[in-house]
């Protein structure tokens, strides 16, 4: 079921999102050849406490991070260690915040200094189907219309669509209704064919007006 949120709710969960927005302005300024996921995640625990938060996804089912560090072919839920990133590697950082109880979740694949033209293909083309599904995001349209955003922006750049993860509800928990599949129509952990994967999402709010992205990644 989906969860409406009231006033107070909405201002909680904008409150949520503006220090999950400012963790991504401080990793981004990080985020370069010679540095290891771990120093990352070190740096995202750090940045969400002293701003009153809690990191949402440190303990969750068991994730052992406070972000989930995907290099490369890896899809999602990468987990921070040691090695370190090189030039020319992509890295998702997937990042959630919960402030005064209210949870907000982001999401944006990083260049490691100078990538490939066709990697930053990828990551254009990527982003530019996130912007896509939010524009549909108004009152009476559906879910499905999201998903059919995505397929269709991603669609003349001839990459694939991952079925297996699917975007979600957030705010008074990590994980609501509604499940959004990021294709359309709607039916492992790195890309079966060893190609690259890029990963972006926002915290949006949808009222009646235009819809509210609440998270930004500074850079």
């Amino acid at each position: 079921m989906i969860s409406i949120k009231n006033t107070m709710q909405q201002d909680g969960i904008r409150r949520s999102a503006n220090l999950l927005s400012a963790v991504f302005s401080r990793i981004g300024t990080l985020i370069q050849p010679g540095i290891t996921t771990l120093e990352i995640d070190r740096v995202v625990e750090e940045t969400i406490k002293s701003g009153g938060g809690i990191p949402a996804f440190l303990g969750y089912g068991g994730f052992p991070a406070s972000v989930c560090t995907s290099v490369n072919d890896q899809v999602i839920h990468g987990i921070p260690d040691g090695n370190t990133l090189k030039e020319g590697d992509i890295i998702g950082c997937d990042i959630g915040v919960i402030l005064d109880g209210y949870f907000s979740d982001s999401a944006k694949t990083y260049a490691v200094g100078e990538i490939a033209s066709d990697t930053q293909r990828l990551l254009d083309a990527t982003e530019k189907s996130l912007r896509a599904a939010i524009d549909v995001c108004w009152p009476g349209n559906r879910v499905k219309d999201i998903g059919k955003a995505v397929t269709e922006s991603i669609k003349p750049y001839g990459y694939g669509v991952v079925y297996s993860y699917c975007g979600h509800g957030v705010g008074l928990s990590l994980h609501e209704d509604p499940q959004i599949p990021n294709y359309y129509p709607s039916r492992g952990l790195i890309t079966a064919d060893g190609l690259l994967s890029a990963h972006f999402e926002h915290t949006i709010l949808i009222t009646g007006k235009s819809p509210e992205v609440l998270t930004f990644w500074g850079n």
